[in-house]
C-alpha cells in the first residue's frame, strides 16, 4: 500500500479527512520538517503488527534506575502517596 506524506500542520488542519482516508484503508505518514514522526493507519493494519512480548525487553534498561533500582522505584512510588 502506498502511503502519502503530509506535514504536521497540514495534518492538523485536515485531520477529519485524514481519519476518513484511514477508515477507507489509506495510510498517511505525518512529518515534521520532512522527518517522518508518525503514521496514521487503518485499524486493521495496526492490528496486524505483532506486539513485542515484555520478556523480549528484559535487560534493556539495565543501569537505568541506578545501583539500587528497588529503592529508586520505591522512592518514586512514595512521592505519589
Amino acid at each position: 500500500m502506498k502511503r502519502r506524506a503530509v506535514g504536521a500542520e497540514e495534518a492538523r488542519a485536515n485531520l477529519p479527512a485524514l481519519l476518513e482516508d484511514a477508515h477507507r484503508g489509506k495510510a498517511t505518514v505525518i512529518t515534521r520538517r520532512g522527518v517522518p514522526y508518525a503514521v496514521l493507519v487503518p485499524v486493521e493494519q495496526a492490528r496486524e503488527h505483532k506486539r513485542l512480548p515484555f520478556l523480549s525487553l528484559k535487560g534493556t534498561g539495565a543501569g537505568l534506575w541506578g545501583k539500587r533500582a528497588g529503592a529508586t522505584v520505591a522512592k518514586m512510588r512514595d512521592e505519589w502517596e
